[in-house]
């Protein structure tokens, strides 16, 4: 069959893996991924998170360990979750103001030993709330905003009094972010960064990292069953526009998005309005399919999580959370050595 008479054929610049390399789009380095660590008080102490094989709770000094070796792998970014045990949790999170508590241990832990590491903690109240919530829960069931950002500025200025580069408030409590960068600068630490939770949405996929970190809502009498009074609802868009807008007015360095994958419109649409870094995180029910699915061989693992994260990166994210963060590095290793 004589060839047609086409003017063009995009399938020239596909005709060899050179060819796709020179005209690749999208770039993810190790440097751009931060990896998410789980601790747990002790030492030597690991505990494997069933929801997410693969993942453990870590004491300080194995996730130092860790965080070695991913920096060995170009990762050099961690954000830190305490699973804070049982009999130190109350109503009022007042354990994540204590200046001894396990993650403020370990940002002065992993400062020492990791000084060129980047350290962004997490900011909210579900880790040391018994009642599982991101805030400070009424009697009658509601979830106080003004009231948990006071307690939330004072959380930040702990971390940073303690060495974190980042704050990261994952609460999605109104004003928090204007409230904490007026409470950093006040106390000194001009220099400490927000990450913004700016559009983190009441999503499925945060199921295995609750688990992870004992932090589900429980069900008692005027404990609400879910989130969805404070973190944003999967169907809108635009809300997200507008949140991410007041967080940037109100001092935010990064703008995070969660989840990830089923989020790639909103990151693609802040990309368009914003000048600001953007991250996202591809969270714990992202990596525990893509896990799982490779377990059962329906899937090549590598191949999904490479897919996956480039996704990410491909509709605007400059930072992104994950779980996969070192596999991914090692993958990018050998190939950028082929």
């Amino acid at each position: 069959m004589p060839p047609q008479d086409l003017p063009s054929r995009p399938r020239r610049l596909r005709r060899t893996e050179t060819i796709r390399a020179l005209v690749r789009e999208t770039t993810l380095a190790p440097r751009q991924l931060v990896l998410p660590l789980f601790l747990i008080e002790g030492e030597g102490n690991a505990e494997s998170v069933d929801a997410m094989p693969g993942c453990a709770r870590l004491s300080i000094d194995l996730a130092i360990h860790q965080a070695e070796h991913a920096i060995e792998l170009g990762v050099h970014s961690f954000a830190l979750f305490p699973a804070v045990a049982r009999e130190k949790k109350s109503p009022d999170g007042r354990e994540g103001l204590r200046e001894d508590n396990l993650l403020c241990r370990a940002v002065i832990a992993m400062r020492r030993a990791l000084p060129e590491a980047c350290l962004i903690t997490d900011i909210a109240l579900d880790p040391y709330s018994s009642l599982g919530h991101d805030g400070i829960v009424s009697p009658d069931g509601r979830v106080l905003n003004d009231e948990t950002v006071e307690l939330l500025t004072h959380m930040a200025q702990l971390h940073a009094q303690v060495g974190a580069d980042f704050v990261a408030p994952s609460d999605m409590m109104d004003g928090r972010v204007g409230a904490i960068r007026r409470g950093l600068d006040g106390a000194g630490f001009a220099e400490t960064g927000i990450i913004s939770y700016a559009a983190k949405y009441a999503s499925a996929f945060y199921g295995p990292f609750r688990e992870a970190l004992d932090s589900a809502p429980i069900d008692a009498p005027n404990v609400p069953r879910h989130k969805k009074t404070y973190q944003m609802d999967p169907a809108n868009a635009r809300e997200a526009l507008r949140e991410a807008a007041l967080d940037e007015a109100e001092g935010a360095d990064i703008l995070l998005v969660k989840p990830g994958l089923p989020c790639l419109d909103i990151i693609s649409r802040l990309r368009e309005r914003t000048t600001l870094p953007i991250a996202a995180y591809q969270v714990s029910g992202e990596y525990a399919m893509i896990r799982s699915a490779a377990e059962l061989g329906r899937l090549d693992e590598t191949a999904a999580l490479v897919e996956s994260l480039t996704a990410l990166a491909r509709a605007g994210a400059d930072v992104i959370f994950s779980y996969y963060a070192m596999e991914y590095a090692g993958w990018y290793r050998l190939e950028v050595t082929k």
